[in-house]
């Protein structure tokens, strides 16, 4: 390539590819769907701004109110975090919206899908900040202060859910440590009830299980947090961060997790032969429809 706005600086593929100019070409998961009333599900979306400066901004997601839901009844919140190893995916991607629009109609919930800022140009802990401020803008509406309609007039904030998949799980796991640190901001009318953990990313420097299988065959993990996070002084242990190959992470979060002396309920369900993230994938394929089955029903315990 004869300039250097054109020459390749770096590449971790198969998400993004850097170039020596300072522009990212992100290479997955950029399809943006636009809003609308989904004419299979009835599901309505649409895109709201939190934060006009750092254009932070979630899509929304109401049930089909006019069949489901009578004048008085208030139903459950989920707020959504997407995955892509922190570097890539959207809200509005139309993998994450298919997922979040038939959970949302499957479940008769409404939904707050965050649209974090993502590294390299916004690095690991922006993600964080940012999911942690957009929390924060749900539970304006909770106490009567926030102005959307959505929010306002169908949810009930006594039932809220965090779920996220892959990385977007890692940050549902820290958005609950930080609940956990302030006492839920002791708000009596917003109440954090679950988090729903999909194929979470969680890693480590010491490999364990199935990863220790194979050495070579998840690198990109090995890579994933310190290129998100550059600043992190622990590398792969910072608590921050196939058949799916990070599954044994994911089984030692659950036993770890009744081990802590917390005293809630806790359920896990694993989907043979499948690998990370399948259901963005195939999302009609019958292990894909029974994980958002199985998703609902917790949501509505």
């Amino acid at each position: 390539m004869g300039s250097s706005n054109v020459e390749v600086d770096h590449e971790f593929l198969p998400f993004i590819r850097v170039y020596k100019d300072g522009k990212v070409e992100r290479l997955m998961y950029t399809d943006e769907v636009p809003t609308s009333i989904d004419s299979q599900t009835g599901v309505s979306t649409k895109d709201v701004t939190i934060n006009h400066q750092t254009s932070l901004s979630a899509r929304l997601f109401l049930p089909n109110i006019i069949t489901t839901q009578t004048h008085h009844q208030k139903l459950p919140l989920l707020i959504y975090f997407h995955g892509g190893c922190f570097c890539v995916g959207s809200a509005f991607c139309l993998a994450y919206h298919q997922f979040v629009n038939s959970l949302v109609a499957e479940a008769n919930i409404v939904a707050v899908s965050v649209e974090y800022r993502l590294a390299p140009e916004h690095p690991v802990p922006i993600a964080f900040d940012d999911s942690w401020e957009a929390i924060q803008w749900v539970i304006s509406h909770s106490k009567g202060e926030g102005t959307d309609p959505w929010l306002r007039d169908h949810v009930g904030f006594g039932r809220v859910f965090l779920c996220g998949d892959s990385s977007g799980a890692t940050i549902s796991y820290n958005m609950t440590m930080r609940f956990e640190e302030i006492n839920n901001l002791g708000i009596d009318h917003f109440k954090l009830l679950g988090i729903a953990l999909i194929q979470p990313f969680f890693w480590g420097k010491e490999r364990i299980g199935v990863e220790k299988i194979d050495p070579e065959k998840d690198v990109i993990s090995e890579r994933i947090w310190p290129y998100a996070c550059p600043l992190s002084t622990l590398g792969n242990d910072d608590h921050q961060p196939e058949e799916d190959v990070l599954r044994d992470r994911g089984l030692h979060y659950y036993e770890r997790r009744g081990e802590s002396g917390w005293d809630g309920v806790k359920e896990i369900m694993e989907t043979k032969g499948k690998g990370h993230v399948f259901h963005l994938f195939n999302p009609a394929c019958e292990e894909s429809v029974e994980l958002t089955k199985h998703l609902a029903f917790f949501l509505n315990k």
